[in-house]
């Protein structure tokens, strides 16, 4: 499962479209960068930069969790 945190921002939907298009199963959780929740002690520890869109993947052929931020 893929933990996708985002807000309702055109890099944050471009994500969301890609995991739409390949069927990946996945879940939102809303960071609301009007409320400066990207700056929080949890959201920093997944996206030390604190930029959306961010992503968990529980999945990982490691059997670690991934956090994917900023690979543009």
């Amino acid at each position: 499962m893929i933990d996708l945190y985002t807000w309702g921002t055109p890099n944050g939907r471009k994500v969301s479209i890609m995991l739409e298009e390949l069927g990946a199963e996945y879940r939102t959780k809303s960071i609301n960068i009007g409320k400066d929740e990207q700056f929080s002690d949890e959201f920093i520890a997944i996206s030390p930069n604190n930029k959306i869109p961010a992503i968990i993947d529980h999945d990982s052929n490691s059997g670690e969790p991934v956090r994917l931020f900023e690979s543009g």
